[in-house]
Protein backbone atom coordinates (compact mmCIF):
# COMPACT_ATOMS: atom_id res chain seq x y z
CA UNK A 1 0.00 0.00 0.00
CA UNK A 2 1.20 4.06 -1.03
CA UNK A 3 2.60 5.64 2.48
CA UNK A 4 0.49 7.93 4.51
CA UNK A 5 -0.71 10.88 2.19
CA UNK A 6 -0.25 14.39 3.46
CA UNK A 7 -3.45 16.06 3.71
CA UNK A 8 -4.49 18.77 1.56
CA UNK A 9 -3.62 22.26 2.66
CA UNK A 10 -5.54 25.73 2.33
CA UNK A 11 -3.74 26.40 -0.89
CA UNK A 12 -4.02 22.73 -2.35
CA UNK A 13 -7.95 23.26 -2.00
CA UNK A 14 -7.72 26.86 -3.83
CA UNK A 15 -10.81 28.46 -1.81
CA UNK A 16 -12.21 31.46 -2.26
CA UNK A 17 -11.74 33.93 0.65
CA UNK A 18 -15.32 33.66 1.77
CA UNK A 19 -14.68 29.56 2.12
CA UNK A 20 -11.03 30.32 3.23
CA UNK A 21 -12.70 32.45 6.14
CA UNK A 22 -15.30 29.52 7.20
CA UNK A 23 -12.84 26.82 7.08
CA UNK A 24 -10.54 28.85 9.09
CA UNK A 25 -13.05 29.34 11.96
CA UNK A 26 -13.92 25.79 11.90
CA UNK A 27 -10.29 24.32 11.89
CA UNK A 28 -7.77 26.82 13.42
CA UNK A 29 -10.10 28.83 16.07
CA UNK A 30 -12.39 26.27 17.28
CA UNK A 31 -12.05 22.62 18.26
CA UNK A 32 -8.56 21.48 18.81
CA UNK A 33 -7.91 24.97 16.26
CA UNK A 34 -4.43 23.18 14.81
CA UNK A 35 -5.93 22.62 11.70
CA UNK A 36 -7.95 19.20 12.46
CA UNK A 37 -11.77 18.75 13.26
CA UNK A 38 -14.15 17.51 15.36
CA UNK A 39 -17.49 17.81 14.58
CA UNK A 40 -20.64 16.58 16.55
CA UNK A 41 -23.46 15.71 14.26
CA UNK A 42 -26.85 15.63 15.09
CA UNK A 43 -28.92 15.02 12.17
CA UNK A 44 -29.46 11.48 13.20
CA UNK A 45 -33.16 12.52 14.10
CA UNK A 46 -34.18 12.96 10.78
CA UNK A 47 -32.26 9.88 9.59
CA UNK A 48 -33.02 7.62 11.97
CA UNK A 49 -35.81 8.60 14.24
CA UNK A 50 -36.29 9.21 17.91
CA UNK A 51 -34.78 5.73 18.80
CA UNK A 52 -31.07 7.22 18.63
CA UNK A 53 -31.88 9.10 21.52
CA UNK A 54 -33.27 5.69 23.80
CA UNK A 55 -29.59 5.05 25.25
CA UNK A 56 -29.29 8.42 26.78
CA UNK A 57 -32.30 9.86 27.28
CA UNK A 58 -30.86 13.35 28.17
CA UNK A 59 -29.25 13.53 24.20
CA UNK A 60 -33.10 14.41 23.09
CA UNK A 61 -32.68 18.00 24.38
CA UNK A 62 -30.94 19.40 21.55
CA UNK A 63 -29.97 21.93 24.53
CA UNK A 64 -28.09 19.42 25.60
CA UNK A 65 -26.24 18.74 22.65
CA UNK A 66 -25.13 22.27 22.26
CA UNK A 67 -23.55 22.72 25.98
CA UNK A 68 -21.92 18.98 25.39
CA UNK A 69 -20.60 21.05 21.73
CA UNK A 70 -19.41 23.76 23.52
CA UNK A 71 -17.97 22.28 26.54
CA UNK A 72 -16.41 19.57 24.71
CA UNK A 73 -14.40 22.52 22.59
CA UNK A 74 -16.08 20.87 19.32
CA UNK A 75 -15.04 22.41 15.97
CA UNK A 76 -18.48 22.77 14.59
CA UNK A 77 -22.21 20.93 15.05
CA UNK A 78 -24.15 19.83 12.36
CA UNK A 79 -27.88 19.49 12.01
CA UNK A 80 -30.99 20.50 10.19
CA UNK A 81 -32.68 23.74 10.05
CA UNK A 82 -35.53 22.92 12.55
CA UNK A 83 -33.06 22.87 15.26
CA UNK A 84 -30.78 25.20 14.12
CA UNK A 85 -33.64 28.10 14.48
CA UNK A 86 -34.84 26.66 17.16
CA UNK A 87 -31.73 26.17 19.37
CA UNK A 88 -28.43 28.13 17.78
CA UNK A 89 -28.99 31.63 18.33
CA UNK A 90 -28.46 31.01 22.44
CA UNK A 91 -25.03 29.35 20.91
CA UNK A 92 -23.89 31.71 17.96
CA UNK A 93 -20.27 32.39 18.46
CA UNK A 94 -19.67 29.44 21.00
CA UNK A 95 -19.56 26.60 18.19
CA UNK A 96 -19.65 27.12 14.79
CA UNK A 97 -22.34 25.56 12.73
CA UNK A 98 -22.40 22.57 9.93
CA UNK A 99 -26.43 23.31 8.38
CA UNK A 100 -27.15 20.04 7.09
CA UNK A 101 -29.46 20.78 3.93
CA UNK A 102 -30.91 17.23 2.62
CA UNK A 103 -32.14 14.24 4.39
CA UNK A 104 -34.81 11.31 5.11
CA UNK A 105 -36.13 9.05 7.10
CA UNK A 106 -35.31 5.23 7.07
CA UNK A 107 -38.87 4.23 6.46
CA UNK A 108 -38.59 3.13 2.70
CA UNK A 109 -35.75 1.14 1.45
CA UNK A 110 -32.31 2.43 0.21
CA UNK A 111 -32.85 0.93 -3.23
CA UNK A 112 -33.42 4.06 -4.55
CA UNK A 113 -32.17 6.05 -1.31
CA UNK A 114 -32.27 10.13 -2.19
CA UNK A 115 -32.21 12.68 0.11
CA UNK A 116 -34.43 15.54 -0.48
CA UNK A 117 -33.30 19.56 0.05
CA UNK A 118 -34.92 20.57 3.49
CA UNK A 119 -33.01 23.67 3.58
CA UNK A 120 -30.73 26.22 1.43
CA UNK A 121 -27.08 27.80 1.54
CA UNK A 122 -29.18 30.82 1.89
CA UNK A 123 -30.38 29.76 4.91
CA UNK A 124 -27.13 28.85 6.33
CA UNK A 125 -25.54 32.29 5.13
CA UNK A 126 -28.64 33.90 7.30
CA UNK A 127 -28.31 31.91 10.48
CA UNK A 128 -24.00 32.04 10.50
CA UNK A 129 -23.15 28.74 9.28
CA UNK A 130 -19.41 27.82 8.23
CA UNK A 131 -20.40 24.85 6.44
CA UNK A 132 -23.32 23.19 4.84
CA UNK A 133 -23.80 18.95 4.96
CA UNK A 134 -25.06 17.46 1.66
CA UNK A 135 -25.74 13.32 1.87
CA UNK A 136 -24.88 11.91 -1.38
CA UNK A 137 -26.05 8.46 -1.92
CA UNK A 138 -23.41 7.00 -4.69
CA UNK A 139 -24.64 4.00 -6.85
CA UNK A 140 -28.48 4.53 -5.71
CA UNK A 141 -30.96 4.04 -8.45
CA UNK A 142 -32.04 7.78 -7.97
CA UNK A 143 -28.17 8.84 -8.22
CA UNK A 144 -28.83 10.66 -11.52
CA UNK A 145 -31.09 13.34 -9.89
CA UNK A 146 -28.91 13.16 -6.54
CA UNK A 147 -26.21 14.69 -8.32
CA UNK A 148 -28.08 17.03 -10.23
CA UNK A 149 -29.38 18.21 -6.91
CA UNK A 150 -25.84 17.99 -5.68
CA UNK A 151 -24.69 20.15 -8.37
CA UNK A 152 -27.27 23.30 -7.37
CA UNK A 153 -25.93 23.40 -3.82
CA UNK A 154 -22.09 23.68 -4.96
CA UNK A 155 -23.24 26.21 -7.09
CA UNK A 156 -25.10 28.11 -4.67
CA UNK A 157 -21.75 27.41 -2.03
CA UNK A 158 -19.53 29.20 -4.35
CA UNK A 159 -21.76 31.86 -4.76
CA UNK A 160 -22.16 32.87 -1.37
CA UNK A 161 -18.40 31.41 -0.14
CA UNK A 162 -19.73 28.63 1.77
CA UNK A 163 -17.52 25.39 2.25
CA UNK A 164 -19.83 22.15 1.68
CA UNK A 165 -19.22 18.94 2.96
CA UNK A 166 -20.20 15.61 1.38
CA UNK A 167 -21.90 12.82 3.45
CA UNK A 168 -21.03 10.44 0.86
CA UNK A 169 -22.32 6.90 1.22
CA UNK A 170 -22.66 4.30 -1.46
CA UNK A 171 -26.14 2.62 -1.43
CA UNK A 172 -28.96 0.76 -3.45
CA UNK A 173 -28.77 -2.60 -4.63
CA UNK A 174 -26.11 -1.95 -7.28
CA UNK A 175 -23.88 -1.65 -4.59
CA UNK A 176 -24.69 -4.18 -2.70
CA UNK A 177 -24.60 -6.47 -5.57
CA UNK A 178 -20.80 -5.03 -6.14
CA UNK A 179 -19.24 -5.82 -2.73
CA UNK A 180 -21.32 -4.13 -0.34
CA UNK A 181 -21.72 -0.44 0.76
CA UNK A 182 -18.96 -1.20 3.93
CA UNK A 183 -16.45 -2.63 0.85
CA UNK A 184 -13.57 -1.09 -0.13
CA UNK A 185 -14.37 -0.60 -3.32
CA UNK A 186 -17.82 0.80 -2.38
CA UNK A 187 -16.11 3.57 0.37
CA UNK A 188 -13.13 4.34 -2.55
CA UNK A 189 -15.72 5.26 -5.10
CA UNK A 190 -17.65 7.10 -2.66
CA UNK A 191 -14.49 9.41 -1.84
CA UNK A 192 -13.95 10.23 -5.45
CA UNK A 193 -16.98 11.41 -6.38
CA UNK A 194 -17.13 13.47 -3.52
CA UNK A 195 -14.11 14.88 -5.38
CA UNK A 196 -14.97 14.43 -8.58
CA UNK A 197 -18.54 16.81 -7.97
CA UNK A 198 -17.16 19.38 -6.03
CA UNK A 199 -16.92 19.39 -2.24
CA UNK A 200 -14.50 20.75 0.02
CA UNK A 201 -14.67 18.14 2.64
CA UNK A 202 -15.81 14.39 2.19
CA UNK A 203 -17.58 12.23 5.38
CA UNK A 204 -17.00 8.68 5.14
CA UNK A 205 -17.31 5.34 6.55
CA UNK A 206 -14.26 3.22 7.56
CA UNK A 207 -14.09 0.30 4.56
CA UNK A 208 -13.86 -2.94 5.82
CA UNK A 209 -11.95 -5.77 4.50
CA UNK A 210 -14.41 -8.54 6.00
CA UNK A 211 -17.13 -6.63 4.43
CA UNK A 212 -20.08 -8.80 3.18
CA UNK A 213 -20.03 -9.58 -0.10
CA UNK A 214 -16.42 -8.05 -0.58
CA UNK A 215 -15.80 -10.76 -2.58
CA UNK A 216 -18.13 -9.64 -5.22
CA UNK A 217 -16.45 -6.21 -6.06
CA UNK A 218 -15.47 -5.57 -9.64
CA UNK A 219 -11.66 -5.92 -10.13
CA UNK A 220 -8.39 -5.62 -8.10
CA UNK A 221 -10.54 -5.09 -5.55
CA UNK A 222 -12.41 -8.48 -5.21
CA UNK A 223 -8.73 -10.02 -4.29
CA UNK A 224 -7.46 -6.80 -2.14
CA UNK A 225 -5.63 -7.60 1.62
CA UNK A 226 -5.74 -4.59 3.40
CA UNK A 227 -5.47 -3.51 6.87
CA UNK A 228 -8.08 -1.00 8.48
CA UNK A 229 -5.04 1.74 7.91
CA UNK A 230 -3.83 0.76 4.72
CA UNK A 231 -7.62 0.88 3.29
CA UNK A 232 -8.79 4.36 4.88
CA UNK A 233 -5.02 5.70 3.39
CA UNK A 234 -5.99 4.55 -0.04
CA UNK A 235 -9.85 6.16 0.51
CA UNK A 236 -7.95 9.27 1.90
CA UNK A 237 -5.71 9.60 -1.49
CA UNK A 238 -8.92 8.86 -3.66
CA UNK A 239 -10.02 11.53 -2.54
CA UNK A 240 -7.16 13.80 -3.76
CA UNK A 241 -7.36 17.71 -2.79
CA UNK A 242 -10.47 17.10 -0.88
CA UNK A 243 -10.15 16.61 3.50
CA UNK A 244 -11.47 13.46 5.00
CA UNK A 245 -13.60 13.20 8.33
CA UNK A 246 -14.40 9.66 9.00
CA UNK A 247 -17.93 9.28 10.47
CA UNK A 248 -18.30 6.94 13.91
CA UNK A 249 -21.19 5.28 13.15
CA UNK A 250 -23.38 3.29 15.85
CA UNK A 251 -22.19 3.89 19.03
CA UNK A 252 -18.84 1.72 20.65
CA UNK A 253 -17.00 1.30 23.97
CA UNK A 254 -14.60 3.88 24.82
CA UNK A 255 -11.45 1.30 23.67
CA UNK A 256 -12.84 1.00 20.06
CA UNK A 257 -14.32 4.69 19.60
CA UNK A 258 -10.19 5.66 20.53
CA UNK A 259 -9.41 3.17 18.07
CA UNK A 260 -11.36 4.24 15.09
CA UNK A 261 -10.12 7.94 15.81
CA UNK A 262 -6.76 7.24 15.93
CA UNK A 263 -6.58 5.11 12.95
CA UNK A 264 -8.32 7.64 11.09
CA UNK A 265 -5.66 10.31 12.05
CA UNK A 266 -2.72 7.90 11.05
CA UNK A 267 -3.93 7.25 7.68
CA UNK A 268 -4.14 11.18 7.11
CA UNK A 269 -8.30 12.33 7.31
CA UNK A 270 -8.38 15.80 8.96
CA UNK A 271 -10.75 14.76 11.65
CA UNK A 272 -13.74 13.23 13.32
CA UNK A 273 -17.24 13.16 12.62
CA UNK A 274 -18.64 11.34 15.97
CA UNK A 275 -22.19 11.57 17.01
CA UNK A 276 -23.61 8.82 18.64
CA UNK A 277 -20.56 7.84 20.25
CA UNK A 278 -20.74 10.95 22.00
CA UNK A 279 -24.27 12.16 22.97
CA UNK A 280 -24.96 8.61 23.69
CA UNK A 281 -23.02 8.22 26.37
CA UNK A 282 -24.47 10.67 30.02
CA UNK A 283 -22.59 14.23 30.86
CA UNK A 284 -19.64 13.03 32.45
CA UNK A 285 -18.27 10.01 29.97
CA UNK A 286 -18.99 12.29 27.49
CA UNK A 287 -16.66 14.68 28.29
CA UNK A 288 -14.38 12.63 29.16
CA UNK A 289 -14.04 10.80 25.81
CA UNK A 290 -13.89 14.61 24.12
CA UNK A 291 -11.19 15.39 26.25
CA UNK A 292 -9.27 12.15 25.00
CA UNK A 293 -10.14 13.54 21.56
CA UNK A 294 -8.26 16.28 22.09
CA UNK A 295 -5.44 15.04 23.21
CA UNK A 296 -4.95 12.19 20.31
CA UNK A 297 -5.69 15.09 18.19
CA UNK A 298 -3.02 17.50 19.66
CA UNK A 299 -0.43 15.03 17.57
CA UNK A 300 -1.70 15.56 13.75
CA UNK A 301 -2.07 19.15 13.62
CA UNK A 302 -0.69 21.24 10.49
Amino acid sequence: MPATPSRPSFDDLNLSTGKRVRLHRLMYEHGPANGTLMILPIDQGLEHGPVDFFDNPDSIDTDWIYRLAVAGNFSGIALHIGLAEKYHKAYAGKVPLVLKLNGKTKIPPDDDAFSSLTSSVEDAVRLGADAVGYTLYVGSAAQDVDIAQCNEVRRECEKYGMPMIIWSYPRGTYVKAKGGVDSLYAIDYAARVACEVGCDIVKLNEPKYEAAGAANSPKPYNTMQFTDEEGLRRVVRSAGRTLVLVSGGSKMGDEATMHKAKLAMEAGCVGLIFGRNMWQRKWDDALSMTVKMHDLMKGYGV
